[in-house]
């Protein structure tokens, strides 16, 4: 198992510890020793690790030019790390299919900052579950799959029923180079979610609303939940 190590270091004033000290540094270099490891990991053969690309950068053609001798040039698709979000499967669901944009879901979760020397795990700035995940006994939240960080989206879109997942986001799919208006996750963080789906509802067909002749419809829709 990888481990991230966490540092942090004292104030030239005094000896009180600077959580945050070096914080850009310290996130981006512990996105990149994990993205390594999950690459040796996967390349070694393991089912347990996968890289995924942000959603929004699927299905991208290469751009063309046509030239003046009508030849054409394409300019391949490059992308950064940071494009990318990293799984650590620590269950695999046996649900059928999987979450779309416009579907709303049901899940278990558990947000974790880097560690520090006050919170070596990483401290947990959300969550709806204590301790060891408990199917149970854990608490459900339900959200829009569009209304999320990038990075919770792109997992979102790729995981199954029953799926357990530990993911990695970088901030550039996360909260970015801000703080969070409630301050408790600092510009530059890395974010660690530990997620579980349990359901996603998928909007049917647009039916006439029973309220004839006021030519209001409504959508039906059902939870998808194996």
């Amino acid at each position: 198992m990888m481990s991230v190590i966490a540092l942090a270091s004292c104030s030239e004033d005094d000896n009180t510890v600077d959580e945050y000290a070096n914080w850009q540094e310290r996130n981006e270099q512990a996105f990149a020793d994990t993205l390594a490891y999950a690459k040796a990991q996967i390349s070694a053969g393991s089912n347990q690790w996968k890289v995924i690309r942000k959603w929004s950068l699927n299905n991208q053609t290469p751009n063309t030019m046509t030239n003046q001798d009508g030849s054409i040039t394409t300019t391949p698709l490059t992308y950064k790390d940071c494009d990318n979000i990293i799984v650590q499967v620590l269950e695999e669901g046996k649900g059928s299919g999987c979450p779309m944009y416009t579907d709303s879901v049901k899940v278990s979760y558990r947000g974790r900052l880097l560690g520090t020397d006050t919170y070596p795990a990483g401290y947990v700035f959300d969550k709806n579950f204590e301790g060891t995940y408990n199917k149970a006994t854990a608490q459900l939240s339900k959200f829009a799959v569009s209304g999320l960080v990038d990075g919770f989206t792109t997992a979102l879109l790729n995981m199954h029923i029953g799926d357990h997942w530990l993911v990695y986001i970088p901030y550039q799919l996360g909260y970015g180079t801000t703080e969070t208006s409630s301050s408790t996750i600092p510009a530059y963080s890395m974010l660690r979610f530990e997620i579980v789906l349990d359901s996603y509802y998928r909007v049917g067909q647009t039916v006439p609303s029973s309220r004839a002749g006021k030519g209001i419809e409504k959508q039906n829709g059902t939870w998808i939940t194996k």
